[in-house]
């Protein structure tokens, strides 16, 4: 039972049932708040699903517009004079501003108006993502806006160490770390699936190379396919099938590229955690991450991962007994990687054994009363 309860804003441009890394640990921050005696305001865009009449005093949806480039992610419109007004009435003790677009802009300016604390989030590195979408020249002038905005506020969460000293170096101020959680109920290896494999075309001894994630350039997925062909080169006698679960604009290029590839789309819930727990290895080949969340969920899941040593991999895999690391960017070193974990059945066993012991103790309870903990100091600081 928390000892104040709070009522707060949450301005998000994503938020559940969207799927990304930020609605899904957006969700589980309010879940989390809500089960303490928070009372909770979201603010977002308007979805698909939403019925035209749907805002009340807990949900205020604004208009969006499809972010370039981005398909199924949206800005939200600025809306300070709506914003001024409902808090004027029904003033928050707290905002947390998940993202940097024109809706959390107008919250700022409209919370900076009325004197109410601000906490923000930096959830996505925006300023890498412009130069996989050919907008290269615009990254210097993006990392100056979003180190001005969260600068503007009490406090910015960022999830991973690596990120934080990353931002500390380029001027952002005031950085704390609130790391991920994970279902680990939910991402069991309990839920490995005998049919599903054989829909891939696999028996019990052979092995599925899974990737789940957004298929986009800023996922660095050309690794992805190098890294596959040299699993195949180096291990002729094993049958390995790569599986890729979730969708984007890279699909058809990487269809066209992997003809024997299984493409599944999106899944989610109890399908997801069955196709996680369904695999063997994990090749998870992103520079662009701010955490991760699919690694910890492939841990959870009794996955082998792959992963450069940043993020969500640099806190939570230790090389060679819970997963495998590269150093960024080293792709011939993410290859061997990968390689080293199908020499021995025994060492590739063992290390999936440790993964789920590791990420069964990563909860998300404890990441809630750490977020709450930032909530509470910044509306007494």
């Amino acid at each position: 039972m928390t000892v104040t309860a709070l009522h707060i804003a949450l301005i998000s441009e994503t938020f559940p049932p969207e799927i990304n890394g930020v609605a899904n640990t957006l969700g589980r921050l309010c879940q989390g708040l809500q089960q303490r005696g928070h009372r909770l305001q979201l603010i977002r865009p308007r979805q698909a699903g939403d019925l035209q009449q749907q805002s009340d005093d807990s949900l205020l949806l604004t208009r969006g517009w499809p972010l370039p480039g981005y398909a199924g992610l949206q800005w939200g419109q600025s809306s300070l004079h709506k914003l001024l007004r409902r808090w004027r009435r029904n003033r928050p003790d707290v905002l947390y501003v998940a993202t940097e677009g024109p809706l959390g802009l107008s919250a700022i300016r409209a919370a900076r108006r009325l004197g109410i604390p601000v906490v923000s989030g930096f959830h996505t590195n925006f300023q890498q993502y412009s130069g996989h979408y050919g907008l290269g020249l615009l990254t210097r002038l993006l990392t100056h806006y979003l180190r001005w905005f969260h600068n503007r506020t009490r406090t910015t969460l960022v999830p991973s160490a690596s990120q934080r000293v990353e931002l500390q170096r380029r001027g952002f101020q005031r950085l704390e770390l609130l790391a991920r959680g994970v279902d680990s109920q939910l991402f069991h290896p309990a839920r490995r699936s005998a049919e599903l494999r054989s829909s891939w075309g696999l028996g019990e001894q052979d092995l599925a190379v899974l990737h789940v994630g957004r298929l986009a350039p800023e996922k660095n997925l050309a690794l992805l396919q190098r890294s596959f062909r040299a699993l195949q080169a180096s291990y002729p006698q094993q049958r390995l099938r790569l599986v890729l679960v979730g969708d984007g604009p890279q699909r058809a290029q990487l269809q066209a590229a992997l003809p024997e590839a299984i493409f599944c789309g999106l899944q989610r819930g109890e399908e997801l955690a069955a196709h996680y727990a369904s695999g063997d290895l994990f090749l998870f080949p992103s520079l662009s991450e701010t955490f991760g969340n699919v690694v910890l969920e492939a841990l959870a899941s009794g996955l082998a991962v792959v992963a450069f040593d940043q993020a969500a991999a640099a806190q939570h895999i230790r090389h060679g007994h819970n997963g495998a690391l590269a150093m960024p960017g080293d792709e011939l070193a993410f290859i061997e990687a990968a390689q080293w974990l199908l020499e021995d059945r025994e060492s590739l066993r063992r290390v999936r054994l440790n993964a789920r012991q590791h990420a069964g103790k990563q909860g998300w309870a404890a990441i809630v009363e750490q977020f709450e903990a930032h909530l509470l100091q910044a509306r007494l600081s």
